[in-house]
């Protein structure tokens, strides 16, 4: 099953790209094509899964992924900088926020 589910997103994947130009562009326009900037003082405030996850998620399966459940796809916005999910107290959190703005 996860095999066939591999070759059935990449099959998915491309037809995103032919439509959108790039996948990037795509998956960035569920956060309005900026960065997230939240200001967790905690772990525990940090969500598995947001609206945004939620529609990109509905979004995938709706044109053929499998197996891309919100918190995939939370996880896959907090790996590629979609989301900047550090504490506020961590420097890399000031890093990210100050070089878009925040």
């Amino acid at each position: 099953m996860k095999i066939a589910s591999a070759i059935g997103n990449a099959k998915s994947f491309l037809a995103i790209q032919q439509e959108f130009g790039s996948f990037d562009r795509y998956a960035w326009a569920f956060v309005g094509g900026r960065p997230r900037i939240n200001g967790w003082e905690s772990r525990g405030q940090i969500p598995a899964r947001t609206a945004e996850s939620d529609a990109l998620s509905k979004d995938l399966l709706k044109r053929g992924f499998k197996l891309v459940g919100s918190t995939i796809c939370y996880a896959f916005m907090q790996a590629t900088g979609m989301v900047n999910d550090h504490l506020a107290s961590c420097p890399r959190y000031r890093e990210i926020a100050q070089s878009h703005g925040g």
